[in-house]
């Protein structure tokens, strides 16, 4: 049975470029998104182009059985997963006392709770047939603190951390597990997080598919922590000689409130 490649938030930005290369290749692809009408868009689209199965799955995974409902339908439909691409993710903007709880929780339930459970239910059965291949979209914000995007900078430093641990972890049976850390993204997520930033932070963005064509290589080479762009390879190291007090102040002063 021919592998698929499980890609959430797989319509736009990051997430679609990587279904791009994915079906270059000839890899049948299982989006997951939540606007049913982009999906049948985009699937159309890139059945059209490449000639691969696209299999669209309307579904809001920060509904607590999400995960497990997308599960039991790909067994139904005798879909083996060989590549799990956990790109679907929000951001919040605000202090964190006056940020909404609901904003805040849906968050966590997307950005780690979904990546967590899709990652329990789809890993041990690539390992029980020795081979897959796991990519986890974190952040460059994983290796700081976000005053103003607190909760957002929390939940990619979640995303990084477990993705290593479970790099080493699964060492030796035939699944890998990468973590893309990119920079600022020229996608729509800024503006559907309200996120405002000066200036100076938009020149530093980088397009979603270079981003994604420096991920999908390193994902094939076994990478644990893919940095793309020389600026995401220099900046965890600068970070790790700045004061954590200066970096949070840093950090602050990015942001527009």
């Amino acid at each position: 049975m021919s592998g698929y490649a499980l890609i959430t938030g797989g319509t736009s930005g990051i997430g679609l470029e990587l279904a791009r290369n994915f079906a270059k290749d000839g890899i049948n692809l299982c989006l997951v998104a939540r606007s049913e009408e982009n999906l049948k868009e985009v699937s159309r689209k890139l059945t059209t182009q490449f000639d691969v199965e696209v299999l669209a799955v309307p579904m809001d995974l920060s509904k607590e059985d999400a995960p497990q409902r997308l599960h039991d339908f790909l067994k139904e439909k005798s879909i083996q997963v060989d590549y799990l691409i956990n790109n679907a993710g929000v951001g919040s903007f605000g202090r964190l006392k006056d940020t909404s709880m609901e904003v805040e929780e849906n968050l966590v339930k997307l950005n780690i709770l979904a990546l967590l459970r899709l990652t329990k239910l789809f890993v041990p059965e690539m390992v029980n047939r020795r081979y897959g291949y796991v990519l986890n979209i974190s952040s460059m914000a994983a290796f700081l603190p976000g005053p103003i995007m607190a909760n957002y900078y929390a939940s990619k430093a979640y995303v990084l951390s477990l993705s290593e641990a479970l790099h080493e972890e699964l060492r030796g049976t035939g699944v890998n597990v990468s973590v893309l850390c990119p920079g600022p993204v020229k996608t729509g997520f800024q503006a559907a997080a309200g996120i405002k930033k000066q200036e100076s932070y938009k020149a530093l963005m980088m397009e979603a598919k270079k981003i994604a064509d420096i991920g999908y290589v390193a994902m094939w080479k076994g990478k644990a922590v893919v940095f793309p762009g020389l600026l995401s390879q220099m900046l965890p190291k600068m970070y790790a000689l700045i004061p954590r007090g200066i970096l949070r102040k840093a950090v602050l002063s990015m942001q527009k409130e």
